[in-house]
């Protein structure tokens, strides 16, 4: 029903409002209520707690970024396997044509959905303590350290010391190294950059890690 619809909304903006101000842990269900025009029983009837009426924000917003991440490095990896890998230079080029190109395209892509949703990104990286989200940054940090393990293998296998079977990038330098490439999205986000000023940023982060990145193989 329309009156329902509203209703729902009404309470999905003033709770957005209130988690943005409070956060997670300090916001009030009777303030959400009472900013939204509605009694508690009604919001009861679409949300069954708190943390349910914060993921009607954010749930939706974080799956689609997520599968944004995924998508792009299942599209790599499905690449790579096809690599010959008895021709050393032609694979580097390669890799170094989808982390200089398709990983810049992907970045802005994702900045672009970022600002989109930026309030719920906000809500996700600096107002989700005590929820389930609190900790949604790990999800992609485990994503993204399976992609860049297996390109590290392919970049050993590659270029690295003949007669060796030792890994170029321990386990957690490789951690480290993806928390760097993590907060190259959320720096812009937390630091009140716009959008443009979040593409520039973006643009120069991508030559710097892709730079880096080879160079730890040189």
């Amino acid at each position: 029903m329309k009156q329902d619809r509203q209703t729902r909304e009404k309470l999905l903006l003033a709770a957005k409002e209130e988690f943005l101000e409070k956060g997670y842990m300090k916001a009030s269900l009777r303030n959400i209520c009472k900013k939204a025009g509605v009694t508690t029983g009604a919001m009861y009837f679409f949300f069954e707690d708190k943390e349910d009426l914060f993921g009607a924000l954010v749930e939706g917003p974080l799956k689609e970024i997520y599968g944004i991440m995924k998508a792009h490095y299942e599209a790599e990896d499905a690449m790579c396997a096809g690599l010959d890998y008895s021709k050393p230079e032609d694979v580097r080029r390669i890799l170094l044509t989808l982390h200089s190109g398709e990983d810049h395209l992907t970045m802005l892509e994702a900045t672009e959905y970022l600002y989109r949703f930026r309030e719920e990104f906000l809500l996700l990286l600096t107002k989700a303590q005590g929820s389930r989200y609190e900790s949604c940054i790990d999800m992609f940090v485990e994503l993204s350290e399976k992609h860049y393990r297996y390109i590290a293998e392919i970049m050993d296998r590659v270029f690295g010391r003949k007669g060796t079977d030792e890994r170029t990038l321990d386990e957690n330098t490789l951690h480290c190294l993806i928390h760097l490439q993590m907060e190259t999205f959320i720096h812009p986000l937390t630091h009140g950059l716009s959008l443009e000023q979040a593409k520039v940023q973006m643009t120069a982060m991508v030559r710097f890690l892709t730079s880096g990145w080879y160079g730890l193989w040189q």
